[in-house]
């Protein structure tokens, strides 16, 4: 047993980076010409972003925005979950959040992938909001992270603790 090698899958965001991106677009949001008097805001209030405009379309380019300052910062847009536009009264809202953790229907999908075009004897295990892939063999790991990069999956992965 001590000759297994493993790694975990994991789905985090740095905190700080979604901060930064989040200061960055509000700065932008106020300092944009197109957006004076538009009511255009972006808010962070405990786990949810908020985003305010007087139209649909206003809404969504303060979106834009966001996504663009996630992208620079290194944030994967699949750790990002917008909600759709909805009327609040004489404003458009939409509400996002930041995903962590691989959610369970997630983890089976990914630890079937593993299981059905991976090396045999490699083995994935969920534990909690993660997934712990071990094998004999330090290449077989090594395949199995290059399937999951190339596979589409709706989860941002990361793949730490090699050893």
């Amino acid at each position: 047993m001590a000759s297994e090698s493993s790694f975990d899958v994991v789905s985090k965001v740095d905190k700080q980076e979604v901060s930064n991106a989040l200061n960055q677009a509000s700065k932008e949001v106020e300092q944009r010409y197109d957006f004076r008097g538009v009511g255009a805001s972006i808010d962070f209030s405990g786990e949810k972003i908020m985003i305010k405009a007087n139209a649909e379309e206003r809404a969504q380019a303060v979106l834009d925005v966001f996504q663009s300052k996630l992208v620079k910062r290194g944030i994967s847009l699949k750790s990002l979950e917008a909600g759709d536009p909805y009327p609040s009264g004489k404003e458009t809202r939409i509400e996002c959040s930041i995903k962590e953790g691989i959610a369970q229907d997630q983890a089976k999908k990914i630890t079937k992938l593993i299981r059905d075009e991976g090396p045999k004897g490699v083995k994935a295990t969920i534990q909690g909001d993660e997934l712990r892939v071990s094998s004999k063999s330090r290449d077989d790991l090594q395949d199995v992270i290059a399937l999951l990069k190339s596979s589409e999956l709706d989860v941002d992965l990361q793949f730490v603790n090699y050893r």
